[in-house]
């Protein structure tokens, strides 16, 4: 997979370098807390479901940001090869100098997915590939005014994310031991509706985990997050990009049905 790796690299900095390369930007930034839960229940020896609940928060955990709940499927094709797909509710509030939505109201977005994610170990470390499509329906308000969707707008996005699991106490992690997560998540929007939005956004976390058990993990990262909004500055024609950074707090618990069979 090395040389796989690098065109990947390659690709993703280029378009990260096209976005950062624009010069008249206006910048809002936030302080982040971002509180997860994410559990991969296996169901059989080779499907599993995928729970996930994110309360994403501003001010560290002051006023909301986000609230995203996922619902999804996976297949385990090889023990490096798992795919899946799900679907999510998710709601943005306002929040920032610069908020989404000219109605100063939270709106709602729903999404489908389908991955696929690649795993491999190099010498003691797990090094896991994602590339994920999304439909995204975002739910426009009526201007100035009102809580209703007055209508629903499409867009597509692709993301990519590599992560990095090291254990620290060993060659494998196992129960009662500590360890180092990293990951980097590209989006890039496409089609249809995506205006400014190509590089819509990119997310890096690293920070230490504990594995309490085989199916209960621990972990808190700092997190920093670039997101470019759709649409400019109204008043003065800018791109607007929020550099986000503060925490984020992560529980893994992949309940195992198979355990009561």
């Amino acid at each position: 997979m090395g040389r796989f790796q690098i065109i990947l690299c390659l690709f993703f900095s280029f378009i990260a370098e096209v976005a950062f390369c624009q010069t008249n930007r206006i910048a809002d930034k936030n302080h982040l807390g971002w509180f997860v839960y994410e559990g991969d229940h296996p169901i059989s020896e080779k499907w599993q479901i995928h729970t996930e609940y994110q309360w994403r928060r501003i001010d560290f955990i002051k006023s909301w940001q986000q609230s995203l709940a996922r619902l999804g499927v996976a297949y385990q094709i090889s023990p490096q090869i798992k795919l899946g797909g799900g679907y999510t509710a998710f709601i943005t509030f306002p929040y920032g100098e610069y908020p989404t939505a000219d109605t100063g109201e939270p709106f709602p977005e729903r999404r489908l997915h389908q991955d696929v994610q690649l795993s491999d170990t190099i010498g003691k470390v797990l090094l896991q590939h994602r590339f994920r499509l999304e439909q995204r329906w975002i739910g426009q308000l009526q201007e100035n005014t009102g809580k209703d969707v007055q209508s629903w707008e499409y867009q597509n996005r692709i993301r990519y994310q590599i992560a990095l699991t090291v254990p620290l106490q060993g060659r494998t992690l196992d129960s009662q031991e500590w360890y180092l997560n990293f990951f980097d998540e590209l989006f890039i929007g496409f089609g249809k509706n995506v205006g400014q939005n190509i590089f819509n956004q990119n997310r890096i976390s690293g920070g230490l985990g504990y594995q309490f058990t085989d199916d209960f993990q621990l972990e808190l990262n700092y997190l920093y997050q670039i997101t470019q909004h759709g649409a400019s500055d109204p008043v003065s024609g800018n791109g607007i990009f929020e550099y986000n950074q503060g925490f984020r707090l992560g529980v893994v618990y992949n309940l195992n049905f198979l355990k009561n069979e």
